[in-house]
């Protein structure tokens, strides 16, 4: 029988496989955008079910919230100006269902010939019966502000100046 946990997993992983089908699938440009949001939140929730709370809501932090909305907007801009909506184009479309196949075969003989049992972690949770369930958010902060303060400063900085770099090229190209 399955429990109430698992039929949520799978719900989840259900409607991420089929946003994602549908950003291959859908014709408009827009839509598509709105599906891969779908796909993106689907993930999120299943990165929640594997006990990355950290991971999930960084995926909806810089995925959903930052580029994906930038994605949308820009697509709406461009059909806005062009005056109708943008479509895609159909090209390679055998070589890609071929490419597709292959990483699924791929990725499906990983998972059925994985030895999960080798791994301390899930010998340790199926022995006692519980997985321990505890947030990451906090250790991962408090290691972020002590042991590697200064790589996430450095990322930091190298972010701003790759922004300001991003600014000049894009007043250059206006002008």
């Amino acid at each position: 029988m399955i429990s109430l946990p698992q039929m949520i997993f799978y719900a989840f992983a259900g409607l991420t496989v089929l946003s994602a089908l549908m950003v291959l699938l859908t014709r408009r440009v827009l839509y598509a955008a709105f599906w891969l949001i779908v796909a993106f939140l689907g993930i999120s929730a299943l990165y929640v079910f594997a006990g990355a709370d950290f991971i999930a809501i960084t995926q909806i932090l810089v995925y959903v919230g930052g580029i994906l909305i930038l994605i949308i907007f820009s697509v709406m801009i461009t059909s806005k100006i062009a005056g109708q909506p943008i479509l895609t184009q159909s090209h390679n479309r055998l070589p890609g269902v071929l490419l597709g196949l292959a990483i699924f075969g791929l990725l499906l003989y990983g998972i059925l010939h994985a030895q999960a049992d080798s791994l301390d972690w899930v010998r340790q949770a199926t022995a006692s019966g519980k997985v321990v369930q505890e947030s990451t958010v906090e250790s991962l902060g408090i290691k972020l502000m002590s042991e590697y303060i200064l790589p996430f400063e450095v990322s930091a900085v190298l972010l701003l100046i790759a922004l300001i770099g991003a600014a000049y090229i894009a007043q250059r190209q206006i002008k």
